[in-house]
């Protein structure tokens, strides 16, 4: 008997730091700050208060694929600027989206339109979704509840979910790398083009190290299940300021 309760204390002693590990794997606040450290650290998260990027790409609208290049720079969660130029048959399309705090802007051809309420807001929610899994800090504040999510497989690797209820009370789920902890996914539903909701998965692969910041620099996205927006991140920087023309109506 002695014997038999030595083997248990053992085994028990033995399988403790795996049983933490999975634990570790359910609580959200240590999933995050695995992230944080992976991406970079906190203070240098911090100081990324505003950032610009580059990319080129391909979105699918209606069936018909489209080349795209988007230089974006974002301040804060609610400051986000993105200048698009479309290839479409031969014939090159801007757009320009510009939220700034409770106002907001949309140009497609020579005029600007402001945004209304349910414009901003879906547009808001846009900016935060596509700079969150870059900054990720700002998911430690009160503005954002985080929740434990299952398990998921990306790319064929074990990735940890966290679900986060945002300041619009909409909820999304971002999955990290069970190993590395840098983000790998993410699922919410967005607004279209022509109204309506979809349900949108982003992947986020190709890890580059930006002055110390590791940043995705392949980013694509799927609607419905079908293919939406494919981008290669050819620049990212962080800024120490952010010309105040930048979150203005577009001109």
């Amino acid at each position: 008997m002695k014997r038999l309760i030595g083997i248990v204390t053992i085994t028990l002693f033995v399988a403790a730091p795996a049983v933490v590990a999975r634990a570790d794997d359910k609580d959200p606040k240590a999933v995050l700050e695995k992230a944080i450290k992976a991406v970079g650290g906190e203070e240098k998260l911090k100081k990324a208060e505003a950032i610009s990027w580059k990319s080129k790409g391909t979105i699918t609208f209606n069936g018909n694929e489209m080349d795209v290049k988007t230089t974006a720079t974002a301040r804060g969660l609610d400051h986000y600027r993105r200048e698009s130029e479309i290839d479409a048959n031969g014939e090159a399309r801007k757009f320009t989206i510009v939220v700034a705090g409770d106002k907001g802007w949309r140009k497609f051809g020579d005029e600007p339109q402001a945004l209304e309420e349910d414009g901003l807001a879906n547009q808001k929610r846009t900016a935060y979704l596509e700079v969150l899994p870059v900054t990720l800090v700002a998911l430690k504040g009160k503005d954002f509840k985080l929740e434990p999510a299952a398990e998921e497989s990306v790319d064929g690797k074990p990735a940890v979910g966290v679900k986060v209820t945002g300041p619009d009370q909409k909820d999304f789920t971002l999955y990290f790398d069970k190993e590395s902890g840098l983000p790998v996914k993410l699922v919410a539903q967005v607004a279209g083009f022509q109204g309506g909701e979809h349900k949108q998965e982003t992947t986020y692969k190709d890890y580059k190290d930006f002055d110390g910041i590791k940043k995705a620099t392949k980013v694509e996205s799927k609607r419905d299940g079908e293919d939406f927006a494919k981008s290669e991140i050819t620049e990212f920087k962080v800024l120490d300021k952010v010309d105040a023309q930048a979150f203005s109506e577009p001109s």
